[in-house]
C-alpha cells in the first residue's frame, strides 16, 4: 500500500496516476480538498515552455501531453492556451529564443515594434519573444480532478486529517491527530510549505518559505485576450496571466512579482498582503500594462517553496518519496511530477540527479 500526504496539486497528481495504475493509495490531507492555505489553490497558473535550461524546456513538452492526458482521463478542461510573452532586459529573449530552437519549440522574437501592433495594451521598450503553447492551468479544478479520479479508481481520501508521525523501518507506520495509525509500503510525502516543519528521518536540502502577494486588474477592454506575460528588468521580475475566477465576475489579468515575497513558514504566514508589494506591482501595471486598471479588483498570498538552486526536490530515501517541486515553477509540470512520484515510489525509475535530496558537487 502506498499513503501520499498531502492533496496539493502534486499529491493529487501522484494519487491519481498510481490509482490508475492499480496500486493500493490512501491519499492524506490535513485540511479540506482545495483549501487555501498552501501554494496550490486558484484559477490561474502559468504554463509555459521558454526556460533557460534545454533540460527544464524538454519537461514541459512531456508536461503538455500528460496535462492533455489528464484532461482526457477527467473529462475536465484544465488548461486553456494563450501564448505567452517574455520581454524585459533582464529577461533576455534571444537567449530564451536560443535555447527554445535548440529544444525544436516554435517561438517568435519580435521588435518592440512588432509586438506592440500585436499586443497594443501591453508597453514594450526591446524585443519580445512569443511562444504560442503558453496557457493558463486552473489549480483548484486540477486537484479536484485528480481527486476524485483517484478515488473512483479505488483510492481511500482522508481529510481532516493532520499526520503527525513517521516511524520508518522497512514499512512506514504513520500517525495522526485524530489518533488513526496507517502502515503503508511507501508514503510519498508532498507537503508543500509543511514539508520543512515534518520531523522526518530524511536530511532535506535548503529550502525557504515565503508569502507571495498575487494581484488581479480589470480590464480596461473585457473583449481583449491577454496573453500570459513575464517580464524581468534589474528591480523586479512580473508575471501575469488572465485571472480566471479569482478575479472576479468580469475579465482581469493576474499580476504578481516572482521573488520579493516575506519569509515565513506554513504555521506562521500572515496571511496579510505586503503593501510594498501591492505599490510596485500597482506601479508596474501603471506603467507597463496601460491595457489595465491599475487599481486592483482581487488580492491574495500564496506560499512559495524555494530550493537553493531553484530545482525540484524529487527524490527517493527508504520507503519514502520527496516531493517539492517548488521554487514558484512546480504547477505548470504537475501531472508530470505525479508521474515522475509514482515511478519512484514503485520502483520504476532513479531520481533525475539535479532533483535528488543530496545534489551532486
Amino acid at each position: 500500500m502506498i499513503a501520499v500526504v498531502g492533496a496539493g496539486l502534486m499529491g493529487a497528481a501522484t494519487a491519481w496516476q498510481l490509482a490508475r495504475r492499480g496500486h493500493e493509495v490512501t491519499l492524506i490531507e490535513a485540511y479540506e480538498i482545495g483549501h487555501k492555505y498552501g501554494s496550490s489553490h486558484g484559477s490561474s497558473r502559468i504554463f509555459r515552455r521558454v526556460y533557460g535550461e534545454k533540460l527544464y524546456v524538454d519537461l514541459t513538452g512531456q508536461a503538455h501531453e500528460l496535462w492533455r492526458e489528464l484532461e482526457h482521463d477527467s473529462s475536465t478542461p484544465l488548461l486553456r492556451t494563450t501564448g505567452g510573452l517574455d520581454f524585459g532586459a533582464g529577461r533576455d529573449p534571444q537567449g530564451l529564443s536560443e535555447v527554445l530552437r535548440e529544444a525544436g519549440v516554435s517561438r517568435e522574437l519580435l521588435s518592440a515594434e512588432a509586438a506592440s501592433e500585436r499586443w497594443p495594451y501591453i508597453t514594450f521598450d526591446g524585443p519580445v519573444l512569443y511562444q504560442a503553447d503558453a496557457g493558463v492551468i486552473d489549480a483548484d479544478r486540477t486537484i479536484a480532478a485528480c481527486v476524485r479520479r483517484a478515488v473512483e479508481l479505488g483510492a481511500d481520501l482522508w481529510t481532516g486529517v493532520r499526520v503527525t508521525g513517521f516511524d520508518v523501518g522497512e514499512k512506514v507506520l504513520l500517525r495522526t491527530d485524530d489518533g488513526r495509525e496507517l502502515t503503508a509500503d511507501t508514503v510519498v510525502v508532498a507537503a508543500g510549505a509543511w514539508l520543512p516543519e515534518l520531523q522526518l528521518p530524511v536530511k532535506l536540502p535548503e529550502l525557504t518559505v515565503t508569502q507571495q502577494q498575487v494581484f488581479h486588474y480589470p480590464q480596461r477592454e473585457p473583449s481583449v485576450r491577454w496573453p500570459t506575460l513575464v517580464f524581468k528588468d534589474e528591480d523586479m521580475q512580473i508575471y501575469g496571466l488572465p485571472s480566471g475566477s479569482d478575479g472576479g465576475p468580469l475579465p482581469a489579468v493576474k499580476v504578481a512579482e516572482h521573488g520579493n515575497g516575506i519569509r515565513t513558514s506554513a504555521s506562521t504566514r500572515t496571511g496579510l498582503v505586503d503593501p510594498e508589494s501591492r505599490t510596485r506591482v500597482n506601479g508596474f501595471v501603471r506603467d507597463r500594462l496601460p491595457g489595465l486598471d491599475p487599481t486592483p479588483v482581487a488580492e491574495a498570498t500564496c506560499l512559495y517553496t524555494t530550493d537553493l538552486h531553484d530545482d525540484f526536490v524529487l527524490d527517493r530515501h527508504g520507503p519514502l518519496v520527496i516531493v517539492s517541486p517548488c521554487s514558484g515553477q512546480g504547477a505548470k509540470f504537475t501531472p508530470l511530477i505525479g508521474e515522475m512520484a509514482a515511478d519512484l515510489a514503485t520502483g520504476r525509475a532513479e531520481s533525475h540527479p539535479r532533483f535528488r535530496l543530496v545534489r551532486p558537487a
